[in-house]
């Protein structure tokens, strides 16, 4: 072939290769700065939104700024599942019509998705004499003065079921910053866990006994309705109620419901009241106190040698049932050198005798009383009193996270009412031994503080981490008792 056929060949070429450069451009430039773009817009928001990238240019009109809700809800189940697995589990700076707000949670970043019924207010926040508006469920959180306290005293110590509601409610709510641990979802259906908002242990402290002309309790009346409703509910129905969260942390709450309300999951104290077929390890969570002393900072810790008492004990002496020995080791211990074993209680300066007591004593007793655990075990930790462990039948909070024996010792009720056996045992710890426990109490203090809003790896986050451990047994049961049901 001449050089003269192939000049325009290269040139014909050359163009060929500009002019689809300058096309592609144009494209892009027509996507981005044009009100008139040939590819209709609602196609040009899914696009932006399938690529994580949620910029609306200000001249959208403002009824297309309000974003959909996500998941879409005219989308089937199975598919708005599939669509809040594929969006991105990172943060998002999300600005509409040149606004920003910063989204606090969205469902694809929450380890958790939580359904929660709208009790009416009698069963929550109206038993802390809370009153809202006509038709007003919960209380406005974005003002803080509209949130009602909780009750002080040895209430405090059950009161767990009062953060896990403001948590959950919090998170629909931008203006709040915390942990994606759990969101609240409004569409039971998508929701690994379906939470019941019932302040049992409020409940049971308040209004348990009869007032004039009452033959029945509040308590008892607020258990009955909570049975009836969730029985006709269709989340109950389609799980059993497998799938229900239910806080019942104070040992006598939900006793009239508990019998009933056996197939949920529980948020517990311990097991020393439940029957093994009601609560147990396998389908319930055991929560900390809620600790009345109040947390000493790293800095004002006393080391070893800051504090004088080796053994430290305070509260009620002669207890039933497993808390006989109790009184067993008070005669034991009640006059031996640098021991304090002593009955107290939170009336008078109780507080503040115990808060001095156990942040001055290098040990401090847990001892198994009417149930087998009690609130002194985590007024030890925040003390950073290292805390000994005599109440065989105890669950421990967060046990798959932490290793108590870093930070405990635990001691055999058998052993433990040997004479010599305790001080002895005590005595032999070293200082360095002593320090390195001390140094973790330090550490992990924080996973037993409940408060509002929520911050990572707190009492709260951390509960919702056990529920969200507990959901995937949960669903395999269920997926198990469905096999032989048909589906129309």
């Amino acid at each position: 072939m001449s050089e003269k056929t192939m000049v325009p060949s290269r040139f014909i070429f050359c163009v060929m290769v500009i002019s689809m450069f300058l096309l592609v451009v144009s494209s892009i430039f027509l996507l981005q700065f044009s009100n008139h773009s040939f590819i209709p817009r609602s196609v040009l928001e899914l696009i932006l939104v399938n690529n994580t990238s949620f910029y609306f240019k200000p001249n959208f009109k403002k009824e297309q700024s309000i974003p959909p809700s996500f998941p879409p809800e005219d989308l089937p189940i199975y598919a708005q599942r599939e669509l809040i697995c594929q969006v991105s589990n990172s943060s998002q700076n999300i600005s509409f019509v040149g606004q920003q707000r910063q989204m606090a949670c969205n469902p694809t970043q929450a380890l958790l998705r939580v359904f929660m019924y709208d009790l009416p207010p009698e069963f929550h926040f109206g038993l802390l004499n809370w009153k809202g508006k006509v038709n007003q469920t919960w209380p406005d959180l974005d003002n803080p003065k509209q949130i009602p306290s909780y009750p002080g005293g040895l209430n405090l110590q059950h009161s767990v079921e009062y953060w896990l509601t403001l948590d959950l409610l919090s998170s629909n709510t931008a203006q709040v910053v915390r942990p994606c641990t759990a969101i609240r979802v409004h569409n039971s259906s998508l929701a690994d866990v379906i939470f019941v908002p019932f302040f049992a242990s409020v409940s049971y402290n308040r209004y348990s006994k009869l007032h004039e002309n009452e033959k029945v309790s509040v308590n008892k009346v607020l258990q009955d309705r909570l049975v009836d409703f969730l029985m006709g509910q269709e989340e109950w129905k389609r799980s059993g109620g497998k799938d229900h969260l239910i806080i019942a942390h104070h040992p006598n709450s939900m006793l009239d419901a508990r019998q009933k309300l056996g197939s949920a999951m529980f948020v517990l104290a311990d097991f020393g009241r439940y029957r093994v077929e009601l609560a147990n390890i396998k389908k319930d969570i055991i929560a900390p106190y809620r600790h009345l002393l109040g947390t000493i900072s790293r800095a004002e810790s006393a080391s070893y040698e800051q504090r004088p008492t080796l053994v430290y004990f305070q509260g009620a002496i002669y207890r039933k049932d497993g808390g006989a020995i109790r009184q067993e080791l008070y005669y034991l211990l009640k006059d031996e050198k640098d021991v304090h074993f002593a009955f107290g209680s939170i009336k008078g300066n109780g507080i503040n005798q115990a808060s001095q007591g156990m942040a001055s004593s290098k040990f401090c007793l847990n001892i198994a009383g009417d149930t087998p655990s009690s609130n002194r075990l985590f007024d030890a930790i925040v003390s950073h009193c290292v805390p000994v462990i005599i109440s065989d039948e105890i669950e421990l909070p967060f046990e798959d996270v932490l290793d108590y024996s870093e930070f405990c010792l635990f001691v055999r009720a058998s052993d433990a009412v040997k004479k010599g056996y305790l001080l002895n045992l005590l005595l032999s710890i070293k200082q360095d031994k002593w320090t390195k426990m001390w140094e973790i109490l330090k550490e992990i203090a924080h996973h037993f503080e409940y408060q509002y809003p929520s911050h990572p790896r707190d009492a709260v986050n951390l509960i919702w981490e056990e529920v969200a451990h507990k959901v995937s047994s949960m669903r395999f049961n269920l997926h198990r008792d469905h096999r032989y049901q048909l589906k129309l």
